[in-house]
């Protein structure tokens, strides 16, 4: 496995773990917002520039979903 391979399965890794404990706290939800970025990354590098572009979009709609839920912490 080369180092890009390794970035990549712990981009994807991260995503995986973020997105099933999102439901304890908003943090997991920008942290999955940032696995999403780290995966997008890879995806460009990797020369698969639809998946970087799919990740980048997932970033965005995460990055959203954590200010909704911290806004609503606060109501």
């Amino acid at each position: 496995m080369d180092a890009l391979t390794v970035f990549g399965l712990g981009a994807v890794a991260a995503m995986l773990l973020c997105y099933a404990l999102e439901d304890r706290s908003p943090s997991y939800v920008l942290g999955f917002a940032g696995a999403c970025v780290l995966g997008s990354i890879y995806g460009f590098a990797q020369g698969a520039w639809p998946f970087g572009v799919l990740e980048a979009a997932w970033a965005v709609v995460a990055a959203r979903r954590w200010r909704l839920r911290i806004a609503e912490r606060r109501t």
